[in-house]
């Protein structure tokens, strides 16, 4: 970058720095210095530089410090610590920029721009190291502030990760019925079926298709159909224990997950939401015919050594005997 740069003399008395009134002991890193002949004579060598409103602080291949003693930097944070993801900050008056690339001793990637007319003080690397080496206070100021910016990092990570679990868990929800979905169900049918087997408690599995859907799809529209699904969504969710779940597996397919539950349960519970899928109501609006919606449903039980895959296979193949029965009951595998 060509900056419109100036060295500026800084005077002992006064410890300034060129047309700001900054003093030595206002800057934040030099906290408790003032008065120190050493650290005035090490940062009168050190050149205050100008800076336009828009204009990138271009770095050299040189680790080095910049404190900003009059306007404001925008800094799109490093990326490389994985501590950051190109969150902007701002640095204001008395506030410094690039001490971890002096500490890395390597090129600091951030980019920096003013987002005023700016004044710099520019401290290369060597110059810093001298400061940190004769004086006690520059050192202390310098952790506080790499310890501030941890906390302040893992603060952002613990927002993120929530943020992050938030949108994990969203995307985990089907839309339409408001019941898990497949992606939830391939990621704990796994761990569930693990402890199941671990604990040597029982698992049930409920499998269920709506009948006849596409021809119900086909005679009230696809709207109605929606209808259907949310309506037999709320049986499934009406019916259980807080314990179970419910998942939409895809279509008209739903799934029921029993955990702690005995076969005989299980069948117990697949009659009862059998029955109150006969009685569940389709259209709210009482002007529009009321048709009923039914279901056939599979069981199974988890068996030693099975897997998440073989349950599924089992209850789906009930499932498929449901049907083939009839329809509107209930098959135990």
């Amino acid at each position: 970058m060509l900056f419109s740069s100036f060295r500026k003399t800084i005077l002992k008395q006064l410890s300034t720095f060129g047309a700001s009134s900054y003093r030595i002991g206002d800057l934040h890193l030099l906290r408790d210095s003032d008065g120190d002949a050493t650290i005035a004579k090490l940062l009168s060598g050190c050149p205050v530089v100008h800076v336009e409103a828009g204009e990138a602080v271009t770095e050299t291949k040189r680790a080095r410090l910049y404190i900003v003693l009059r306007g404001a930097l925008s800094v799109a944070a490093d990326t490389r610590t994985g501590m950051a993801d190109g969150t902007i900050s701002k640095v204001l008056p008395g506030e410094s920029v690039g001490e971890q690339s002096v500490l890395d001793e390597e090129t600091n990637l951030s980019t920096i721009t003013a987002l005023e007319e700016s004044e710099l003080l520019v401290i290369e690397a060597d110059t810093v190291w001298q400061l940190i080496d004769e004086s006690n206070a520059l050192a202390r100021n310098l952790l506080r502030l790499l310890s501030f910016r941890i906390r302040a990092a893992n603060a952002q990570l613990r927002r993120r990760q929530k943020l992050g679990e938030f949108y994990r868990q969203l995307s985990m929800i089907d839309g339409l019925t408001g019941l898990y979905n497949r992606a939830w169900l391939n990621d704990l049918l796994p761990t569930m079926i693990a402890t199941a087997h671990g604990s040597h408690a029982p698992l049930s599995l409920i499998m269920l298709d709506l009948d006849h859907f596409k021809k119900f799809n086909d005679s009230h529209g696809h709207l109605a159909g929606d209808q259907a699904l949310k309506a037999a969504a709320q049986v499934l969710s009406g019916a259980l224990r807080p314990t179970d779940f419910a998942v939409r597996y895809g279509g008209e397919e739903m799934m029921v997950l029993l955990p702690d539950t005995s076969d005989k349960v299980a069948v117990a519970v697949a009659q009862r939401l059998c029955e109150r899928m006969q009685q569940a109501q389709v259209f709210s609006d009482m002007r529009l015919p009321l048709p009923h919606i039914t279901a056939s449903l599979g069981v199974a039980c988890l068996q030693a050594g099975q897997d998440d895959q073989a349950l599924i296979a089992a209850a789906d193949s009930a499932l498929y005997r449901a049907k083939e029965a009839g329809r509107n009951q209930v098959v135990h595998g």
